[in-house]
C-alpha cells in the first residue's frame, strides 16, 4: 500500500501523488487560533457578555482576534503586569446560581408562570410543560441537539417547551461562538422567547438601568444566534423581540419578571459584528511565531500583544480584562482616544493630544478645518480669561456674558 494519496499502480501510469489533500479553511483557521493561544492552552469559551461587548468595539482588532482564538485575558493582562479587576465576585456567582436554581425548580413551573404572565397571557396556562434534555458531546452536539429540541417543540404546536441552557451557535467575523442562554420557551404559538435570569433586585417593579441595559444587549445576542437557527426551519418560527428578564423582588429571593423590549440592542449588535474585520485577516497579519500564551516571557509576550492594534476607550475599563494594559499604552502615546469616545469623535484627523495642542497653538492644523478653529478659538478665549484674571479686569465676553450663572456653576477664582 502507498503511504501517499492516490494509486499505487505499476507499469506506466501516472505517478502517485505526493502532496496532501489541503486543509480546508475552517480547520486551518481553528489551528492557526490553537497555534495563537499557545501550546495545551484550552480554548476560553466567548459568551454573550463577552460578544456583547466586542460588538460594543468593533474596532478593536486586539480583542477580535484574542476572543476568536479563545484567549483567557484575564490571565493574559496578569502575565503582561496589568492585573484586571473587571469580573464577577464568586459570592455573586454562588448567589446567581443558587436564584437561578429556584427559578427553574419543579420543571421551571415558575418561571413559565411568569412568561405566561409577562408576554403570553392569551395562551392557555403553561400545565405540564415539556422539558427536552440537552446533554451531548462538545458544543457542536449541544448545538445540534437544541437545534433538534427546537424544530421539535415548534412542530408540536400547542404546548410549552422550556429549554434549559440550550447551546446556540453563532458566526462572528468567520469563527464560531457558542452561546449558552439560561433558557428559551417555545410558546403554543411555536414562537421562542430568550430568557435572563439575574441576580440583581428589582425595587417596586424597577432595577438599575445601567444593569438592565448590560442584560439586554446580551439578551439581544441570543436573540441572533436564535433567528439563525429559525432561518433553517421552514416555516420560519418567530422569534420575539421582547425577552423575559427575571430577577429578585426587592430584598427577597423571590422571582419578579420584567419584559425587555430588544429590538435596538439586536439591531445595534448585529450592525457591529458586521463590522468586524474576519478573524482570518487579522491573524494572517500577525508576525510569525506570534503567541498569546500567558507562560511565555513578558518582553516576548508584550511584543505579540503591541502587534495587533487595539482602540481603547473609557468604557472598555467595565468590558475588557486587558483595559488596564491598553489604558497605559494609550496614555504613554497620547491618543485621544484615552479621553472618551466623543472627544475623539469631535477631533476629527488630530489622533493625539500633542497634534491638538499644536493645533490650538496655531503651529499645525488646517484653519478651515471646523475642529481646528474651534480649539484655536477656545485657546484665545482661555488666553483673554487668563490675562483679565491676572490683571483683575472683568473677563471678556463669552456666551455667559450678561447671565445669570446656572446653579451649581463655580465663580472664578481671584
Amino acid at each position: 500500500m502507498s503511504e501517499f494519496h492516490g494509486s499505487a499502480s505499476h507499469g506506466t501510469g501516472p505517478e502517485p501523488t505526493r502532496t496532501p489533500l489541503p486543509r480546508t479553511r475552517g480547520t486551518a483557521l481553528r489551528q492557526r487560533l490553537a497555534e495563537l493561544r499557545g501550546p495545551d492552552v484550552p480554548a476560553k469559551a466567548l459568551d454573550a457578555r463577552a460578544l456583547a461587548a466586542l460588538a460594543a468595539n468593533p474596532g478593536c482588532k486586539r480583542r477580535a482576534i484574542l476572543d476568536g482564538a479563545g484567549v483567557d485575558k484575564a490571565a493574559l493582562a496578569g502575565a503582561l503586569g496589568s492585573p484586571s479587576a473587571f469580573g464577577q465576585s464568586q459570592f455573586a456567582l454562588t448567589r446567581g446560581n443558587a436564584f437561578e436554581a429556584k427559578v427553574k425548580a419543579d420543571g421551571g413551573a415558575e418561571l413559565l408562570r411568569l412568561v405566561h404572565e409577562r408576554l403570553d397571557p392569551a395562551a392557555r396556562p403553561p400545565v405540564d410543560a415539556a422539558v427536552p434534555e440537552l446533554s451531548a458531546i462538545g458544543p457542536e452536539g449541544r448545538t445540534a441537539r437544541t437545534a433538534l429540541a427546537l424544530r421539535e417543540a415548534t412542530a408540536a404546536t400547542g404546548g410549552w417547551t422550556l429549554l434549559d441552557h440550550p447551546m446556540l451557535a453563532l458566526d462572528v467575523a468567520g469563527s464560531a461562538a457558542f452561546l449558552e442562554p439560561d433558557a428559551v420557551v417555545v410558546h403554543p404559538d411555536g414562537s421562542w422567547t430568550v430568557v435572563e435570569i439575574k441576580s440583581f433586585p428589582m425595587l417596586d417593579g424597577s432595577a438599575d438601568p445601567a444593569k438592565v441595559g448590560a442584560a439586554a444587549r446580551q439578551a439581544a445576542v441570543y436573540v441572533l444566534a436564535l433567528e439563525e437557527v429559525a432561518a433553517r426551519l421552514d416555516p420560519a418560527p418567530r422569534v420575539r423581540h421582547r425577552v423575559l428578564l427575571v430577577c429578585p423582588k426587592d430584598f427577597s429571593n423571590l422571582p419578579t419578571a420584567s419584559a425587555v423590549d430588544v429590538r435596538k440592542q439586536r439591531a445595534v449588535t448585529s450592525r457591529q459584528l458586521a463590522r468586524l474585520t474576519r478573524i482570518q485577516d487579522i491573524a494572517d497579519a500577525l508576525p510569525e511565531g506570534a503567541c498569546f500564551s500567558p507562560e511565555l516571557p513578558a518582553e516576548q509576550l508584550t511584543a505579540a500583544v503591541e502587534s495587533v492594534a487595539a482602540t481603547y476607550a473609557p468604557e472598555c475599563l467595565a468590558a475588557c480584562e486587558l483595559a488596564f494594559h491598553c489604558r497605559d499604552r494609550s496614555r504613554a502615546a497620547g491618543a485621544v482616544t484615552s479621553l472618551g469616545r466623543s472627544v475623539r469623535a469631535e477631533l476629527g484627523a488630530l489622533t493625539t493630544v500633542e497634534d491638538v495642542l499644536a493645533a490650538a497653538r496655531g503651529e499645525t492644523g488646517d484653519p478651515r478645518d471646523p475642529a481646528v478653529a474651534a480649539l484655536r478659538r477656545a485657546a484665545g478665549l482661555r488666553a483673554e480669561a487668563l490675562e483679565a484674571a491676572a490683571s483683575g479686569a472683568e473677563p471678556p465676553a463669552g456666551p455667559w456674558s450678561g447671565r445669570t450663572p446656572a446653579a451649581g456653576a463655580v465663580p472664578a477664582c481671584r
